[in-house]
């Protein structure tokens, strides 16, 4: 049987040292790159051609969703397992409409990614459990027909939302949208109501959540 090969992405030496000698004890599975930032995963998967590539999110230059839309692209007979330590919707999601086929987090033990890798490679798609659940709970929660949650936010509401979850300040927003400081501090606080989130992480990972903006964000 040939080997699997692979592919490793991840910004940090220590992290992608550590999971190297855990692929090292999983039989027909052969590293033969790993890279540093998503630019160099792209480059070493038109030079290598590898079967998977495991992929961190949050890295420089460009980010794992960013790489993974670009594999998806251009080497569509590489199948990308998203390895992350954030087990949130909004991000697993994000993961799989990139175009990831496996979602693993950082906390897994040798045969759980063993599992991931040899799943993938045969053409499956592989969600850890924890991630499977959240998957699954949105995927009910549109078949039950539940209301989109924007569909409560007027159209400047949700302009100010995205904004906010931008990363702009009241400022920049005032001037993106030419209204005043005062006026989009009365939209943030009539978002915090309407949605019951009381801080701007919240209310950032909400319009995640529902497609406003990217994870990557």
């Amino acid at each position: 049987m040939n080997a699997i090969t692979l592919v490793l992405a991840d910004d940090h030496t220590l992290v992608r040292a550590g999971i190297r000698a855990l692929l090292q004890k999983i039989e027909n599975v052969s590293v033969v790159g790993e890279a540093e930032d998503g630019s160099e995963a792209v480059r070493l998967i038109a030079q290598w051609r590898p079967a998977i590539v495991l992929m961190d999110i949050a890295m420089p230059q460009m980010s794992g969703l960013e790489a993974t839309r670009l594999i998806g692209e251009q080497f569509p007979d590489t199948r990308v397992i998203i390895l992350s330590m954030h087990l949130e919707q909004e991000y697993v999601l994000s993961a799989l409409q990139a175009g990831a086929k496996g979602y693993l987090l950082k906390g897994a033990r040798t045969p759980e990614l063993e599992l991931a890798i040899t799943s993938v490679a045969r053409g499956e798609t592989y969600l850890s459990p924890a991630a499977s659940k959240l998957v699954v709970g949105e995927v009910m929660r549109r078949a039950a027909g539940e209301p989109n949650p924007l569909d409560q936010l007027t159209p400047r509401q949700q302009e100010v939302l995205k904004l906010i979850a931008e990363g702009l300040t009241t400022k920049e927003i005032a001037q993106k949208l030419a209204i005043s400081i005062k006026t989009v501090k009365t939209h943030r606080a009539e978002l915090m109501e309407q949605l019951d989130i009381h801080e701007i992480a919240g209310l950032v990972r909400f319009a995640i959540r529902v497609g406003l903006v990217s994870a990557e964000r």
